[in-house]
C-alpha cells in the first residue's frame, strides 16, 4: 500500500513529505553508524521499508573507527560505491609493523600479500563521516529508506513480550515508530540492548587509549601503522591525509592521573616515545585535545530477543588493536541483510531467523577477539607495565626468518575468516 509520512532526508537537510511503498514487513534501526547505515541501505535495496534513527545532527565526530579494510572496500565495489569512495580523501596503509629493541621494525601484517584475494590489498584511512555520508546519499536514492537525524531512541515498544518498535525524541517532539524488526546498532553502550536486559561477557583489558592529532610533513610518504614503545609507553602513529593520528596506550584507569600531570608533561612523554614528532608536540595546547577511550572487549552470548537484534558494537565491543571494529560491524550488517530481507518481506523474522545471524557471525568475531586477547597479553600489557619493548623475541625472530607468516594476521585483520559479500538484490553497477 501507499503511505505518506514526514521524513528527514540527510541529503537535502529539510523536512518533507515522502511517498513510499510499504513492504509487508518493516525495520527500524537504532544508530546511524557503519553497521546501521549499511544494513539500512541493503534492506532498502531489497524493498524493505527501513528507518534509521541517528541521535546526532551530523556524523562529524573525531576519533571514531576510520579504518576501512579490504573486505569493506570489496563490499563498496559490489554496492556500486567503490568509485565514489576512492574519490574521498584517504590514506592507504600496506603493512602493520612493530619496533624491535635493536631499532629496526618487524612486519607483523603485510597487507600487500592479500593481492590474490582482493583488489584492495591495503587499509584505507578516511574520516568515518565521509563514509557515512556516502552511505546516506546512496540510501536516499532508495524509495523505502528513511534517515532521521537528531532522533534519539528513548524506549522500546513491547507487546506480549515482543519488541514491536521504538519510542523516540526528535526535532518535532516525542513519537513512536512500530516495526516488525528493531535492530540495535547503537554502539557498545547500547541503550536498546540494555532495555531488553542483554548483558555481554567482558574480558579484562590492561590498557586505555588517548587519541590526539599532530601535523604531518607534506613530504612524509609513510604507508605503515607504526607502533613505538619506550619505558612503559606505547604510541601508535597512524599516518593520515595531512596529519598524524596518534594513539597513546597507557594503563587502564589512569585517565585522571594523566590529566592531572598536565599537557606539558604529556608533550614530554610523547616527544620521548616518538622523537621524530618532538618538534610538533607543541601543537597540543590543552588536554582537552586528548580524547580518552575506555577500551572494552566483550560479546553477547545471545544477540537477539523477540523482535530485536543486536549487531556491531552492540553485540561485541572490539579492542582498537587491528582497527577491525568497523569492518566486523559492517559484515554483521551484510549477514543480517542477507538472512533477514526475505523474512521481512514476508512480514517479520522469527526468533530462529534472528539467531541465525549470530550463528553465522560468531566464528569470525570470536577469532578476532581471541587474537586481540593474545596481543593484549603478549604485547600491550608487558609494554604499558614497563616489562618489555615490543613483541616477544621468539616471535620477532620467526617473523624475520619466515616473512610469509605476516600473511596470517594480514588476512585475519583485512579480510577475516568469513568475509560477507553483498547479496544480489543489493548489487549495483559502478
Amino acid at each position: 500500500m501507499l503511505v505518506c509520512r514526514p521524513a528527514h532526508r540527510k541529503d537535502r537537510g529539510e523536512r518533507i513529505e515522502v511517498v513510499v511503498m510499504t513492504a509487508p514487513g518493516n525495520c527500524v534501526i537504532a544508530g546511524g553508524g557503519p553497521a546501521g547505515m549499511v544494513l539500512g541501505l541493503l534492506l532498502a535495496r531489497a524493498g524493505v521499508e527501513v528507518t534509521v534513527l541517528e541521535k546526532h545532527g551530523d556524523f562529524l565526530r573525531d576519533f571514531r573507527g576510520d579504518t576501512v579494510h579490504p573486505s569493506t572496500l570489496t563490499l563498496l565495489d559490489e554496492l556500486g560505491l567503490g568509485g565514489e569512495f576512492a574519490a574521498l580523501p584517504h590514506t592507504r596503509l600496506y603493512e602493520i609493523a612493530f619496533p624491535a629493541a635493536d631499532g629496526t621494525s618487524v612486519v607483523v601484517g603485510d597487507l600487500r600479500r592479500l593481492g590474490r584475494w582482493t583488489r584492495h590489498p591495503y587499509i584505507a584511512l578516511t574520516p568515518q563521516w565521509d563514509l557515512l555520508n556516502l552511505l546516506a546519499k546512496a540510501g536516499a536514492d532508495e524509495p523505502s529508506f528513511t534517515l532521521r537525524m537528531n532522533t534519539e531512541v528513548t524506549g522500546l515498544l513491547r507487546e506480549e513480550g515482543r519488541v514491536v518498535g521504538v519510542r523516540y525524541r526528535g526535532q518535532d517532539g516525542d513519537g513512536e515508530l512500530r516495526a516488525d524488526l528493531t535492530v540495535a546498532a547503537d554502539g557498545r553502550w547500547s541503550f536498546a540492548r540494555r532495555e531488553v536486559g542483554l548483558t555481554p561477557k567482558e574480558w579484562p583489558v590492561p590498557f586505555d587509549v588517548w587519541w590526539f592529532r599532530l601535523g604531518r610533513d607534506p613530504d612524509d610518504t609513510t604507508a605503515a601503522l607504526s607502533p613505538t614503545m619506550r619505558r612503559g609507553r606505547f604510541v601508535l602513529d597512524i599516518p593520515r591525509e595531512g596529519f598524524h593520528q596518534l594513539a597513546y596506550l597507557g594503563r587502564k584507569g589512569t585517565d585522571g592521573e594523566l590529566r592531572g600531570r598536565g599537557v606539558e608533561a604529556f608533550r614530554r612523554d610523547i616527544a620521548d616515545v616518538v622523537p621524530h614528532l618532538a618538534d610538533r608536540v607543541g601543537e597540543l595546547t590543552s588536554m582537552d585535545e586528548v580524547k580518552h577511550l575506555d577500551v572494552r572487549l566483550n560479546r553477547l552470548q545471545r544477540w537477539h530477543t523477540e523482535g530485536l537484534l543486536c549487531i556491531g558494537d552492540a553485540a561485541h565491543a572490539m579492542s582498537p588493536i587491528g582497527g577491525v571494529g568497523i569492518n566486523l560491524a559492517v559484515q554483521d550488517a551484510v549477514a543480517a541483510a542477507r538472512l533477514l530481507a526475505g523474512p521481512l518481506r514476508r512480514g517479520g523474522p522469527t526468533t530462529a531467523e534472528l539467531a541465525a545471524v549470530r550463528k553465522r557471525r560468531l566464528l569470525p568475531t570470536a577469532a578476532v577477539q581471541t587474537l586481540q586477547r593474545l596481543l593484549h597479553r603478549m604485547v600491550a600489557a608487558p609494554v604499558v607495565e614497563g616489562r618489555r619493548l615490543g613483541p616477544p623475541k621468539p616471535a620477532q625472530r620467526l617473523l624475520r626468518r619466515v616473512p610469509a607468516l605476516s600473511l596470517v594476521p594480514a588476512y585475519l585483520v583485512g579480510i577475516g575468516l568469513r568475509p560477507e559479500h553483498a547479496p544480489e538484490f543489493a548489487r549495483r553497477a559502478p
